[in-house]
Formats: structure tokens, C-alpha cells, sequence
């Protein structure tokens, strides 16, 4: 992975600072996402330690605003000349109905709409650095949504916290493949994943449960981004390494354009 430049968001903790520490041992140029400066710069410092690669860079936004990550994303595109793999590895749960600075419910625009909008604005840059790859980081509880009630997507009617993460991690495996069929030819390839039951703030914030390493959680996420084997494979699903079919849902390609759609009139004004 030398000379290969990765933007990693949720970088400064679990899955993601794991995914961070693999990358950099391999060589790469990472750029570590985080929303917290003091301790984003205590995570470069320790994968410097880790693995002596010098060649990190740290990017702040805060994924519940878009103002926040629109900055971001201009500022990676100044400062970058190239960006071969992005992977949306941020996320969030909340048991309780949140709002962002921009009037949505947190969940969805944090989990959905954050890596929607991030990953639009970065796609020349992505398109310029070709082969690319994107890995966006969803989950099994995609499987757990079997509608989507478009009145409700901000829980405006009813809202509970595990529903609101499984439509979000739906909308995930949605763009993903919408996404990569917009890039047929492009040279730039789309794929999401399940990093499993993993021991994370979020696991146990969400489901009470440990689960296993975030070692095993980042493999997945890693091998999407490296691996020879997938450097062709895109709108596909992964988990442990191996591809697994998605739920039926998420396979429907007229829903797929259906929540592309209403994402971007969500984000109206930033893309």
C-alpha cells in the first residue's frame, strides 16, 4: 500500500482507529478522521509509535453537521493530489430522538447522510485517483428493516433507536450499490460490509453486548480496501472477508434510486 493515500473516517476510536493502525502498518498514506482535535492528535501519535509511518494526517468534522463536512472535504481536496481509497467507517446510535444542527434525526444523518455527502463531494478526486475503491461500513441489522416508511425517515411519527441504526445501515447498503452502478467504467469501486458483533462504545451503548475484538472488526473493512482479490469487485457485500448476500430490500434497485433521490434533496445545498 505505499504511496496509496486512505481517508478513514471515525478514525480516533474503535473499528475505525483499528482500520487506521492496519493501514498505516502497510504503508499507506492515512488521513485519520476525527471530531476532536486533542485526541486526534493523541491517535496519530500512537500510530506513529505503532508502526513509525509518519505519513498520517489528521481531518476534523463533526459528521452531525454538513457545513462541517463539506469544509472537510474542500480542505482534502486542496491539501490532496490524490485519494485511492475512502472508507466511511463513522457511526452513531442514540436511544433517544436527537436532531442535528440541521434539523434531522441524528442517527440517519450521521450513519446515511454523512457518507452520502462525503463521499459525492470527494468522488472527483476519487475518479482522479484511479483505481479507487470506496468501503462504506454498514451491518447485519440492514436485515432487520423489511419497509421503509418515507414519511418516517426522521422518525417524525414514531421513532426507536434500533430501528432508526437499521434503516441507516439499510441506507448504507443502498447507496453502496445505487453508487456503484453510477461508476461502471469509472475506475472507482463501491462495496459495504459487516464488521460483526465487535467490542465497541457503540455495541455496548446499543445492543449491551461485548463482542468480539476490534482487530476482527477492521478486517474486513481493510481487506475491501487491499486486497488484489476485490480490486475489480464492486456493489457487492462482505462480511468476514467472504461476500454474503444482502436482505431483499436492499437489493431492490428501484429503492435504491428512491433513497438516492430523497438523500439529495435531504442535502440540498451542500453537494
Amino acid at each position: 500500500m505505499n504511496a496509496k493515500t486512505i481517508l478513514v473516517t471515525g478514525a480516533t476510536d474503535g473499528i475505525g482507529k483499528q482500520t487506521a493502525i492496519k493501514l498505516a502498518r502497510q504503508g499507506a498514506k492515512v488521513l485519520v478522521h476525527g471530531r476532536n482535535k486533542s485526541k486526534g492528535a493523541t491517535v496519530l501519535d500512537e500510530i506513529n509509535r505503532d508502526n513509525c509511518n509518519e505519513n498520517l494526517t489528521l481531518y476534523l468534522a463533526d459528521f452531525s453537521s454538513f457545513a462541517s463536512i463539506k469544509r472537510m472535504a474542500e480542505e482534502i481536496k486542496r491539501e490532496q493530489s490524490e485519494l485511492h481509497v475512502l472508507i466511511n467507517n463513522a457511526g452513531t446510535f442514540s436511544k433517544e430522538r436527537l436532531l442535528t444542527k440541521d434539523g434531522l434525526e441524528m442517527t440517519f444523518a450521521v450513519n446515511h447522510l454523512a457518507p452520502f455527502l462525503l463521499t459525492i463531494l470527494l468522488l472527483d478526486l476519487l475518479k482522479a485517483s484511479t483505481p479507487a475503491r470506496i468501503v462504506n461500513v454498514a451491518s447485519g441489522a440492514h436485515r432487520n428493516i423489511t419497509a421503509i416508511d418515507f414519511d418516517n425517515l426522521q422518525g417524525e411519527k414514531s421513532y426507536d433507536g434500533f430501528e432508526a441504526y437499521g434503516l441507516s445501515k439499510l441506507g448504507n447498503v443502498l447507496f453502496t450499490n445505487e453508487l456503484a452502478r453510477r461508476l461502471v467504467g469509472s475506475g472507482v469501486t463501491a462495496n459495504s460490509l459487516h464488521p460483526g458483533v465487535i467490542n465497541t462504545g457503540l455495541q455496548r451503548i446499543s445492543y449491551n453486548l461485548d463482542g468480539a475484538s476490534v482487530e476482527e472488526g477492521a478486517r474486513t473493512s481493510v481487506y475491501l480496501a487491499t486486497s488484489p482479490e476485490v480490486e475489480s469487485v464492486t456493489g457487492r457485500y462482505y462480511s468476514r472477508m467472504a461476500e454474503k448476500p444482502t436482505s431483499d430490500l436492499a437489493q431492490d434497485k428501484s429503492l435504491q434510486e428512491k433513497f438516492w433521490k430523497v438523500s439529495e434533496e435531504l442535502l440540498a445545498g451542500y453537494l
